[in-house]
């Protein structure tokens, strides 16, 4: 499980200053008076869209405080009365009620300070990525160098216990909310690992983890490099590069691209990945509020527009996820293969409040270079292939301990298909 994180441009509104200057001389005043008109015009505008009521909107605004006010001076139960509570519950409601979901949406100061983290590459807990099967919680693998992998956790772990107490049939999201917490603290768990039906205690101090985004291994018996991004965090373009690199230079020439999973990031980092497959054209369209569109071209320099390559998508393959694979889809540079993807087609835009906390708002349209909308419609694989009931995804760390016959073994279908469609169309 991942917690999705949106690709964001940030507008950040601080305070207008006005800077102290001398009267200029005569010849300038009309010309002054121009600027000083435009500028008061554009404060005015400003200050009514972050301060002020919306003219047409006052009724709606009376009936909100309305409501507000016979909360406050009526509710029985007077402890819950929070305003700054009900503040927060008031603005996700507003952004709730656009249908957005799940991309549009009100952060908390604590959420935009993580989300802000998340996409410059870094994270704060032990650095597992889990997943559920058979109502457990499952180590899919530990970030390399983190503190669960130096601690000894190994792919397959099953949790049994957090701090000696059971999370057997607990909610994914329940375990990793007991698996959260601040720098230095410890934690310990109760893990079994089904290779060797051995119990054990694993303590792990929470750290600062630094994301390596990008993995690839070689898959045995084949020249095809598995590579997985996990998410685009800032300087993935450049560990992609470095990775498909050393990937010719090992004589592997065909990549299956794994964006499952991958929650999206930072646009900028999306584009870097597409231009590395792709030789010309443009990586995607954006369409804004009154139908312009805009090109954002391919960047020059790809080290990999010629090698074969297989993209592996699913229902959580959101944001930049689905920009990387519509661009080589419509590129013809790949075969996508997989489940449609998540839907999140906007651009999103991080309007900062006064508190710190945050509106992250849609505002502008995602397209593919055919022009294909994918917002709340996501993308379509070129081969469909679901995962089976209780498959685990295959990454490239886990493969690491796996022969061909045992990855051939796993119930990794997408995986698998992605293998066979890449030996079906080198042999032709």
């Amino acid at each position: 499980m991942i917690v999705g994180v949106i690709s964001v441009k940030t507008n950040n509104q601080g305070k207008l200053t006005l800077l102290s200057f001398r009267w200029p001389r005569t010849r300038f005043v009309v010309t002054l008076g121009f600027v000083l008109a435009v500028f008061v015009g554009a404060f005015l505008d400003r200050y009514l869209l972050f301060n002020g009521i919306p003219p047409d909107s006052t009724d709606d605004f009376q009936l909100m405080a309305q409501a507000w006010n016979l909360i406050d001076h009526y509710y029985v139960d007077r402890p819950a009365v929070r305003h700054r509570a009900m503040t927060y519950a008031a603005l996700s409601a507003l952004t709730d009620s656009l249908g957005d979901s799940n991309h549009s949406t009100f952060l908390t100061p604590e959420q935009a300070r993580k989300a802000g983290s998340a996409v410059e590459g870094t994270l704060v807990g032990i650095g597992v990525e889990i997943q559920s099967k058979d109502h457990e919680a499952v180590v899919v693998a530990p970030i390399e160098g983190s503190p669960a992998q130096q601690a000894g956790m190994r792919p397959g772990d099953v949790i049994l216990q957090i701090n000696g107490h059971s999370v057997s049939g607990l909610p994914l999201n329940q375990v990793f909310s007991r698996i959260a917490g601040e720098v230095g603290q410890p934690i310990a768990l109760t893990v079994i690992n089904p290779r060797d039906n051995q119990k054990r205690e694993v303590n792990i101090e929470r750290a600062n983890i630094k994301l390596n985004n990008v993995s690839w291994q070689p898959l045995p018996g084949t020249d095809i490099a598995h590579v997985r991004i996990a998410m685009f965090s800032d300087g993935v373009t450049a560990d992609l590069r470095a990775a498909l690199l050393e990937i010719q230079q090992h004589g592997l020439h065909q990549i299956i691209l794994d964006l499952r999973n991958n929650p999206g990031g930072a646009l900028d980092e999306a584009v870097g990945t597409a231009s590395q497959f792709v030789a010309s054209g443009n990586v995607l369209w954006e369409k804004n509020a009154e139908g312009r569109l805009k090109p954002i071209p391919v960047l020059p320099g790809g080290v990999a527009t010629n090698m074969p390559v297989a993209v592996l998508i699913n229902g959580n393959s959101a944001s930049d996820s689905e920009i990387v694979a519509g661009a080589l889809h419509d590129a013809k540079r790949a075969t996508l293969i997989g489940e449609t993807t998540f839907g999140t087609g906007t651009v999103l835009s991080q309007f900062r409040l006064a508190d710190g906390s945050s509106l992250l708002l849609a505002v502008e349209e995602w397209l593919t270079p055919n022009k294909r909308s994918f917002w709340h419609r996501g993308i379509t694989p070129d081969v469909r292939v679901t995962m089976p009931s209780g498959g685990v995804v295959l990454r490239p760390v886990t493969e690491r301990e796996l022969t061909s016959s045992e990855i051939h073994a796993s119930n990794d279908s997408q995986l698998l298909g992605a293998i066979a469609w890449l030996n079906q169309t080198t042999s032709k």
